[in-house]
C-alpha cells in the first residue's frame, strides 16, 4: 500500500535529521521489487560511486525497501512496521542511512542486500555535495564512529548519541547493545507530536522516556547526548 509520497532524490527543506548507520544483519528481499539507481536518493550526485560497486550479477536480482532489508537491532528497535503511517512519512524526510555500498538512503529506496566495507575517501567529498548546502536546524547523529566519518555536519547543531549502563553505581559503556537505545531513540523522536528543532527541545522530549546527561558542544565538538541505562 502506498504511503502517499515520493521519495526525494535530494534534500531541500529546512529541518531536522537523524543520522543512521546500516545494518549487518539483511533479510532476504520478500516483494522482489525492481532495483533501479536512479531511483535511489541523492542519484544525482551518488550514482557514479554507487554503480561500480554493485556486482554486475546482482542487478537482476531482488531488491526490497531498506527498512525491509535491514534487520539488526537498531531496525528492530525502531520496528518500522509498527511506526504510524505520519511517522512513516516522517521518517522518509529525516533519517538518512549510511552505507558503504550507497552512500546515504532514506528508507524506504529500494536496495539489493550487501556486504561491502566502507571506504570513506570515496564518500565524503560526494556527500559533502549533497548535504552541506541544505538548511538543518538539529541533527541527531546515532552513527557508529565507523559510518560517523563520511560526514560530519555542523558541530554548532549536531548532538551524537551515546549510551551508558550504570551498575552498582558505576557508569560504563554499552557496545552492541547500544544500537538497540539508538533505535529507541529514533523512533521516540518520530512519534513525538513535534519535531524537536533545537537542544532544549530534544533535552524536553528524551526526558519523557530516558535518562540522560547532556554535554554542550565545544569551539570544535559536537554536543553529546549520553543515555543511561540502569542495571541491577
Amino acid at each position: 500500500m502506498s504511503l502517499g509520497y515520493t521519495i526525494t532524490k535530494s534534500l531541500a527543506w529546512r529541518y531536522m535529521l537523524i543520522l543512521l548507520p546500516p545494518s549487518e544483519g539483511k533479510r532476504e528481499p520478500e516483494d522482489g521489487k525492481a532495483f533501479s539507481l536512479a531511483a535511489l536518493s541523492f542519484s544525482d550526485s551518488l550514482t557514479d560511486i554507487r554503480a561500480p560497486l554493485i556486482p554486475t550479477h546482482a542487478i537482476g536480482n531482488r531488491a526490497d525497501c531498506a527498512h525491509q532489508i535491514y534487520s539488526g537491532v537498531l531496525y528492530q528497535a525502531l520496528d518500522w512496521s509498527s511506526l504510524t503511517r505520519k511517522s512513516q512519512i516522517r521518517a522518509n524526510k529525516v533519517l538518512l542511512i549510511f552505507s558503504g555500498m550507497y552512500g546515504i538512503l532514506h528508507m524506504s529506496d529500494v536496495i539489493l542486500p550487501y556486504k561491502a566495507k566502507v571506504k570513506t575517501s570515496l564518500w565524503r567529498a560526494a556527500i559533502d555535495e549533497c548535504l552541506n548546502p541544505v538548511e538543518k536546524s538539529l541533527i541527531v547523529d546515532c552513527r557508529s564512529s565507523t559510518y560517523s566519518a563520511m560526514w560530519q555536519p555542523d558541530f554548532r547543531i549536531t548532538v551524537m548519541v551515546r549510551v551508558f549502563q550504570i551498575k552498582n553505581g558505576r557508569k560504563s559503556v554499552i557496545t552492541h547493545m547500544s544500537k538497540k537505545y539508538r533505535g529507541e531513540v529514533a523512533r521516540w523522536i518520530l512519534e513525538s507530536p513535534v519535531l524537536p528543532e533545537t537542544f532544549e527541545d530534544l533535552q524536553k522530549l528524551i526526558s519523557q522516556k530516558f535518562e540522560f546527561e547532556f554535554h554542550p558542544h565545544s569551539d570544535s565538538s559536537p554536543a553529546y547526548l549520553d543515555l543511561l541505562i540502569r542495571v541491577s
